[in-house]
């Protein structure tokens, strides 16, 4: 089964950009007798850190406005203050959006801190109108995923912009220059870094928060994204649990016959032991999802970097282990929803240099009453013996009478996985919203 799971990017580079009438889809017109219009930008080789050109808009018949955009590598702490601040003018009137703390998305980009950064490559772009920041992307290169597969592919993610086709354009161009130039010919995306952090662009679902490290975005943006020339990769689903017709109860004595039967063991991870699981941990996570769409194997660095996140947030009773005779043959990891614990707090853990919103962290933890199954597999060869299921109901039961959940997220799985889908469908599992990676080859 598929998954995702936590958080992470930043590097400097002159890029040395193509003409960038060239990368502007083909379908899109150059002129119309309509009261507006975008018009392709006046093709330029810019210089590095310049603009990527102009975007002229028609907003009647007789008059024509120049709006200068500038699309520039962040380098600077003012840059990455900007493209960690923008999401709070794209989601201002948003209720569902859940501002991240800052502090996490600064950690997030910084090579120096994210595990990424020793096997791969990534920069970040903002663009700027009129001095005013209205778009980010980031762009990464993983020569991983590309040795795993066979591929010639970079992705980009954390992509941010406000309702204007010109600026995504050109966006997208500095992204797609940006691989070019490392010799990628397709881009992926969204997708942070890879598919082990936060991917996927949201298309259906739009009346619901994300979970944690789940995307949120306007629905405008798949309108962006694919009048750029991105068209459908792959479509994952995630699903709502809430046990409203106790499928718990239900399921029980099933269970019980299952382990028996399979000689079935789900214990715990051991937190006195936690290094050693963590070897169990990285096995199974390669293991269970080698081969399938998208995945790429975690190196030790971002094992180990997980392995921090979820001994600081999770429960050894949400962290399970599935044992046949003695064997790993799978795994279900939960995380408490911090979503909703973080939400109130504006992005901010101290307010005039004092840790008021650390104390209000920590009080929120205690009201969290929503989960998410991040990551959930069971490798082949012990598939349809139940084990997913057994993992699941143990998950809910904990969850539900011992926690006081009153339900929880899984996520997520892949559109074309039947096997999965049904395990899911199963034990009362809803599919409430659809994310899409899309692509696009790099002529």
């Amino acid at each position: 089964m598929n998954s995702t799971t936590t958080s992470a990017l930043n590097t400097s580079h002159a890029a040395a950009f193509e003409n960038t009438r060239a990368m502007t889809p083909p379908h899109r017109p150059t002129t119309s007798v309509t009261d507006r219009v975008v018009v392709d930008r006046v093709a330029e080789q810019p210089i590095p850190g310049q603009s990527f050109g102009n975007c002229l808009q028609t907003v009647s018949r007789d008059k024509v406005y120049l709006r200068d955009t500038t699309v520039d590598e962040v380098r600077t702490r003012a840059d990455r203050r900007a493209f960690v601040e923008l999401p709070w003018r794209i989601y201002r009137d948003d209720p569902h959006w859940v501002p991240p703390l800052r502090r996490e998305v600064h950690a997030f980009i910084d090579r120096r801190k994210h595990p990424f950064y020793q096997h791969g490559e990534a920069v970040q772009f903002l663009a700027r109108r009129d001095n005013e920041v209205v778009g980010r992307i980031l762009v990464s290169d993983d020569p991983n995923y590309n040795e795993q597969y066979g591929t010639n592919l970079g992705c980009f993610g954390m992509f941010e912009c406000i309702d204007d086709q010109c600026i995504a354009d050109d966006l997208l161009n500095a992204a797609a220059a940006w691989l070019k130039q490392r010799g990628r010919t397709q881009v992926l995306g969204p997708i942070d870094y890879s598919t082990n952090y936060p991917c996927g662009l949201l298309i259906k679902g739009f009346d619901t928060p994300p979970r944690i490290m789940m995307n949120h975005q306007p629905a405008y943006y798949q309108r962006l994204l694919e009048n750029w020339g991105l068209v459908k990769s792959k479509d994952m689903f995630a699903w709502w649990f809430e046990d409203t017709n106790d499928m718990i109860g239900a399921w029980s004595d099933r269970a019980e016959k299952l382990a028996e039967r399979f000689q079935v063991n789900i214990r715990p991870v051991d937190l006195r032991n936690f290094d050693e699981e963590l070897h169990v941990f990285k096995y199974l996570y390669n293991a269970c999802w080698e081969n399938h769409w998208g995945m790429v194997k975690m190196t030790d660095a971002e094992c180990d970097h997980l392995a921090d996140q979820l001994r600081q947030i999770s429960k050894a009773e949400m962290m399970l282990i599935a044992e046949v005779k003695g064997v790993p043959v799978g795994i279900c990891v939960t995380l408490p929803d911090i979503n909703e614990a973080i939400r109130p707090l504006n992005g901010n853990l101290f307010n005039y240099g004092l840790p008021i919103g650390v104390f209000k962290l920590l009080r929120n933890m205690r009201r969290i009453n929503t989960a998410r199954v991040a990551v959930l597999g069971v490798i082949n060869g012990y598939r349809r013996r139940g084990v997913a299921e057994l993992m699941i109901l143990r998950t809910l039961d904990y969850g539900k009478n011992q926690l006081g959940y009153q339900g929880a997220e899984l996520g997520w799985t892949l559109e074309e996985n039947e096997m999965v889908t049904r395990t899911v469908k199963r034990v009362g599992g809803i599919p409430y919203k659809t994310y899409r990676i899309l692509e696009r080859e790099l002529a």
